[in-house]
């Protein structure tokens, strides 16, 4: 058997959870099926429904295994079950363990296949399980006490006590409405019953921020009691207010002649057991005669506490009122918020703020804002979150008063400040039609003015920097463009000239220059005498010598 457990082993963790084999025959006898484990609680049960048909001498026998084993181990509880379940609450584990089961059927020396059971963590499977219940009735209350689930002594929940919240229904008996409420203490105070009157109820625990499934608790019914005539009725609606250095503490009552007794306790201690030997005195709170006492901020540091209160008168006492839960931050003294006003057209534009930084400031302040006409009385009221806003649509010119309160509302707290100073400020005019009509016009001619700008600025620049080769109109007059185009054409272009060279007083020769086709030159000559003819031979080359020079003289004239 020891070497088969220990292939078992091994397939175990090679493979999927499956049927097993036996080693010991029992090929007749099939194995369970539909095996599931429920726990509520700190109970274990393993159920299963049996593979053959009931009767005969067949049994049961299961094994478990955790992560850090090795070896399957027997299940306490669960050997040789002729039903088909068994309780293996005894098994000692952690409830955080991962566990495996496995469970198999057994007739004299022939064994089924194992049919296993996949992985699970205890924690994760468990119900929470029914509370159990106390009444304790009075005339007019039931004092409801409840254990946590498990018990005190529950590993299961072990971690979980202080996490529970109770869901308690109660109905007058035997056809009431019911009514449903909600506590995180095992001790719940149900008070403004009737006498001689039976009220019955039932509780389920849950846990915080889990999902879990619960059993509700079996109902449990009490009678209330005859109500005494001379029992002092217990003081009601008892309430703490806060103030700038104390904590104002109240209660109703109808008494003349009574007096007054507060105590406290603190919050966590009221999900402990036989606490009532820890209530304490509110100091400044004993023997008052006022329904209301001073408390210095200083006596309650900052946590939760309960207050309660009870009136005497003579010998007679009366039952404690309903325990009152106080937090201290929730007494926190929200400071009227500061204001300033600033008129913007026919609207006004309202920043507002806190004085001062404290415990409420973690959650967003809301402002309520009333204002209205000086000259007018009608108020109206919006609510802001913003601290910049404004207020549109007002009457131009007009007068307008406006004052401001903080608003604290959330899950835990729900307080106001006090209205702060009153500010008053005139509205302006509004921007109608026709400004708004001056206005494009002034734009429109705006803007055409600084195009005219730059197309001046556009001239003066070209005028400086990038000047006209054009001649001005009064030189362009003189100057011909045929005589332009003979300075720029080239020599092949060039026209003849006239030149005359004054050989002596007497003489003037005229020469004309020839064009480049090649046309001969012309000498004239005359003489200031009646005689006239051709130079002489002698006379020849100093002819051509002048004609020379006459040619060089018209070159460097040109």
């Amino acid at each position: 058997m020891i070497t088969v457990l220990g292939v078992t082993t091994l397939v175990l963790v090679a493979g999927p959870p499956r049927v097993f084999s036996s080693a010991a025959g029992g090929a007749h006898l099939k194995p369970p099926h539909s095996v599931e484990v429920s726990i509520t609680d700190d109970t274990f049960i393993l159920q299963w429904a049996s593979g053959g048909d009931p009767g005969g001498n067949v049994t049961f026998s299961a094994d478990y295994q955790t992560l850090t084993m090795s070896n399957w181990m027997k299940l306490p509880g669960c050997q040789y079950i002729a039903s088909t379940n068994c309780d293996f609450s005894s098994l000692k584990i952690s409830v955080y363990d991962e566990v495996k089961l496995r469970v198999r059927a057994e007739e004299g020396n022939s064994t089924s296949p194992w049919r296993e059971l996949g992985p699970f963590i205890p924690y994760e499977e468990a119900r929470i399980g029914p509370p159990k219940v106390h009444l304790e009735a009075e005339d007019k209350a039931i004092i409801i006490t409840i254990s946590p689930p498990g018990g005190k002594d529950s590993l299961m929940w072990a971690m979980d006590k202080s996490r529970f919240k109770y869901s308690i229904v109660s109905w007058r008996s035997p056809s009431g409405a019911q009514v449903p409420r909600e506590t995180p203490y095992p001790r719940y105070l149900m008070s403004n019953l009737s006498p001689e009157t039976t009220y019955c109820v039932k509780v389920k625990a849950r846990l915080y921020l889990r999902r879990r499934p619960a059993v509700e608790s079996p109902v449990y019914c009490v009678n209330t009691t005859v109500e005494s005539v001379d029992k002092l009725p217990a003081p009601e609606n008892v309430r703490v207010s806060g103030e700038e250095q104390a904590y104002v503490l109240q209660w109703n009552h109808t008494l003349e002649n009574a007096t007054f007794q507060a105590q406290w306790l603190y919050a966590f201690l009221k999900k402990t057991e036989n606490y009532e030997a820890e209530w304490a005195q509110v100091p400044n709170c004993e023997n008052v005669r006022a329904a209301w006492c001073v408390v210095p901020r200083n006596a309650f540091g900052k946590g939760i506490y309960f207050l309660r209160v009870r009136a005497s008168q003579g010998n007679r006492t009366s039952p404690w009122s309903e325990e009152t839960e106080f937090d201290t931050d929730s007494q926190t003294v929200i400071p009227p918020p500061v204001m300033v006003l600033k008129a913007v057209n026919n609207s006004l534009r309202v920043y507002v703020g806190s004085q001062s930084k404290s415990a409420h400031q973690r959650y967003p302040l809301t402002y309520e804002i009333i204002f209205w006409e000086k000259t007018s009385n009608a108020e109206r009221k919006i609510v802001e979150k913003r601290t910049d806003f404004a207020i549109p649509n007002l009457k131009e010119l007009t007068v307008y008063c406006v004052k401001a309160r903080a608003l604290l509302q959330s899950r835990k707290w729900n307080n106001s400040s006090e209205f702060g100073e009153t500010v008053c400020e005139r509205t302006k005019p509004g921007k109608s039609p026709s400004t708004w009509l001056v206005a494009v016009t002034c734009a429109v001619f705006a803007v055409a003015a600084a195009l005219c700008a730059l197309q001046c600025l556009r001239r003066l620049v070209d005028y400086v920097f990038f000047p006209n080769h054009t001649p001005p109109s009064a030189i362009d007059q003189y100057v011909s463009e045929q005589s332009l185009k003979n300075i720029l054409l080239s020599t092949s272009e060039e026209q003849t000239e006239k030149c005359f060279i004054i050989e002596n007083m007497d003489t003037v020769a005229t020469v004309e220059e020839a064009n480049q086709t090649g046309e001969g030159h012309k000498a004239y000559s005359s003489q200031t005498s009646e005689d006239s003819g051709n130079y002489s031979n002698e006379e020849e080359s100093g002819g051509r010598a002048n004609h020379d020079l006459a040619q060089e003289d018209c070159l460097w004239r040109e």
